[in-house]
């Protein structure tokens, strides 16, 4: 949305945002193509972006440069890294003002922020004022938090792992551009219940990943008329996969993989872990599934998987018990389950391995079947990633 279309001294929006980096940009953007109406104000007229890693991008980055691409002439998302930040401002300007429920404020001041009943008020140089229900402080100066005496925000990045099950809870996930291992943002650092309807992020560590879930958080909060402090887990996470954002950060699995998905849901759940190895987590598609792995957090998961694994003890699991688990647990009829799946297994999976029940299953097979057909991202858990029975 244009910024011609603001003429009312007051205006109101779901969600405000301010700042001018990569958390900005995200979050922004996020929050508007989630549905909730959204306003940026950039006090400078330029966004100043982080640097992206070449290997690693998804959600919003990966249109972002998508978009790059296309507007130097070239089919590879490499042409950002020789563009200027003249041409990169015009491909983020071209985007934002083309999103109905953004409007973009460039080169304005604000000079008050104050809370306004449980939401937000920031008063423009300009003499305008917004109301927000909701506020995602991007800023990299400072200055908002220190108009509104917000504590330092909390490290929001973590290392990912399995030391516990917090990864289940993340909402973003990464490398940061120097090199540093895999990482994860969980859902509940987002949330300050001392300081409602705020999403703070973090001033020093920009990154499209954390805006974008920073931004969908918010929309959340906007649209169902809630506080942000009892966002779904499940619904965010949902609403951010929707828009391709690597929720683990596998290596070896780009957004393009037709499994991404399916990798992406059993990944996040803990069904099949990353290999931990050089600073990275990868997922090894094409590895074969051992009994070893999965059975503990099925059994956790499933009631009846219990029961299952007590009768079948094989090492590595095959096609067919694969299914057997699946129709187990899923109370499905194993004939109609594998003429299905025989009929997905090329069109609708897209597997280039063959169809053939004895044969060990890969990991990559594995998660499509097991999310096809037992969907473990609808568990509930709680906070701390433990299942809620």
């Amino acid at each position: 949305m244009a910024l011609g279309t603001l003429t009312a001294q007051t205006v109101k929006t779901g969600v405000l945002v301010t700042g001018d980096g990569s958390n900005a940009v995200a979050a922004s953007i996020q929050a508007a193509v989630s549905g909730a109406k959204t306003i940026l104000v950039v006090n400078e007229k330029g966004f100043k972006l982080s640097p992206f890693d070449k290997d690693q991008h998804s959600g919003i980055a990966a249109e972002f440069l998508k978009r790059a691409g296309k507007a130097s002439g070239r089919k590879d998302s490499t042409a950002y890294f020789s563009m200027s930040d003249a041409v990169s401002n015009e491909v983020l300007r071209t985007w934002m003002d083309s999103l109905k429920n953004l409007t973009v404020i460039r080169g304005v001041e604000w000079q008050r922020m104050k809370r306004s009943g449980s939401g937000w008020s920031m008063e423009l140089k300009d003499g305008r004022t917004i109301r927000a229900e909701i506020f995602v402080n991007a800023d990299r100066t400072g200055r908002a938090a220190s108009a509104l005496a917000l504590p330092v925000s909390p490290q929001l990045w973590q290392s990912f792992g399995y030391q516990d099950n917090s990864s289940r809870t993340s909402v973003a996930s990464g490398y940061f551009y120097n090199g540093s291992p895999a990482h994860v943002i969980s859902l509940y650092t987002l949330l300050n219940p001392q300081q409602e309807n705020l999403i703070a992020l973090d001033q020093e560590q920009q990154s499209f990943a954390a805006g974008q879930a920073g931004g969908a958080i918010a929309a959340y909060a906007a649209i169902f008329k809630t506080k942000v402090s009892v966002a779904s887990l499940k619904t965010v996470q949902g609403e951010l996969i929707n828009y391709k954002l690597n929720l683990v950060p596998f290596s070896d699995i780009s957004a393009i993989d037709s499994n991404w998905k399916a990798i992406q849901f059993t990944g996040l759940m803990g069904i099949l872990k990353a290999e931990l190895s050089g600073g990275q987590a990868w997922f090894r598609p094409e590895q074969l599934v051992m009994r070893a792995e999965i059975e503990p957090v099925l059994r956790e998961y499933f009631y009846k998987a219990q029961l299952w694994f007590d009768d079948h003890k094989e090492a590595k699991m095959t096609l067919a018990s694969v299914l057997s688990l699946v129709c187990t647990v899923g109370h499905k009829a194993l004939k109609n389950t594998e003429d299905e799946v025989r009929k997905r297994w090329n069109a609708s999976y897209r597997f280039t391995t063959p169809y053939e029940p004895s044969r060990p299953a890969t990991r990559r097979e594995f998660a499509v079947l097991v999310n096809d057909y037992l969907k473990p991202f609808n568990v509930n858990i709680d906070r701390n990633g433990r299942v809620l029975r």
